[in-house]
């Protein structure tokens, strides 16, 4: 299966290069930007298209890799072509392959293709991608020609429903981005206690990767402690009397989502006096 890419950024240069180097089956890359899809080329040895037609006609799967706002423009212009046959992928998280309108008429099929993984290096990130777990979302009858097209570089993968796509992007959001804003809600509140900005690194690593680390080894419910667990109301009521404005809330909300995973683990303990305060204390 020979591969084109249509735009040159971070995702497409990196699932680029690591089809070139695994399966050698990369056609090339085409962008807007000339010096975009040449340094791509270049990085993946492979070739720069100066029209997109082209690649589209040396390709027998496209990844459209351009800003999420960019995509139906492209496919405006790719639907036109001959593309009877070929596999039209996009890799948005939180866009599904019904991006593709009326594709059914084109005799092609779509695919979102979708890493979850933050992708950050043009020319690194092709080195993270096997520790990624990709996610398939598109035509059912053809999902057997992505799966080994990803299992020829060694990814894994999981296939979605397309009603499902924004849900799976939150929650993507929620265990990536969030987690800095939870973080920066940590370090504001240990600034306050009189911690120097260069000790906020040495305070939090050991909880923080401690933490996750023990959530991927044995699951949410195992690795819980804490005053939540514990059903120490006396601590949480304290916590919510210091806290003020957004950190209050976090605190509040993310305590509430902890004792659902406090009441699995202990399902014989009342947790009822802690949910009350956690739902009625006022902001």
């Amino acid at each position: 299966m020979k591969v084109g890419f249509v735009g040159a950024g971070k995702v497409g240069c990196s699932l680029g290069k690591l089809f070139s180097d695994t399966q050698h089956n990369l056609t090339g890359f085409y962008s807007r930007s000339i010096s975009s899809a040449q340094d791509a080329a270049d990085f993946c040895k492979s070739k720069r298209f100066q029209n997109l037609e082209t690649l589209v006609e040396e390709s027998d799967t496209v990844f459209i890799t351009v800003p999420d706002d960019s995509i139906s423009e492209v496919w405006d212009s790719v639907k036109h072509m001959s593309i009877a046959g070929k596999m039209i992928c996009h890799c948005s998280g939180s866009l599904s392959s019904n991006i593709f309108k009326d594709i059914e008429e084109t005799g092609a099929f779509g695919f979102s293709i979708h890493p979850l993984l933050a992708v950050s290096d043009r020319y690194r990130s092709y080195q993270e991608l096997p520790k990624a777990l990709f996610t398939i979302e598109g035509d059912a009858d053809h999902t057997p020609e992505i799966k080994a097209l990803l299992e020829g570089s060694d990814l894994k993968y999981t296939v979605i429903d397309a009603d499902v796509k924004t849900r799976y992007h939150g929650a993507a959001v929620m265990c990536s981005n969030l987690v800095v804003g939870l973080i920066r809600a940590a370090q504001d509140e240990l600034l306050a206690c009189g911690f120097s900005k260069e000790q906020l690194g040495d305070a939090i690593a050991p909880l923080l990767l401690g933490n996750v680390k023990k959530v991927l080894s044995v699951g949410t419910e195992a690795a819980l402690t804490g005053p939540i667990e514990r059903g120490d109301i006396g601590t949480v009521e304290k916590h919510l009397k210091v806290f003020e404005g957004i950190d209050r809330q976090v605190y509040k909300t993310l305590s509430l989502k902890t004792l659902e995973v406090a009441k699995a683990k202990h399902p014989e303990a009342d947790y009822s006096q802690l949910e009350l305060l956690l739902t009625n204390q006022e902001d």
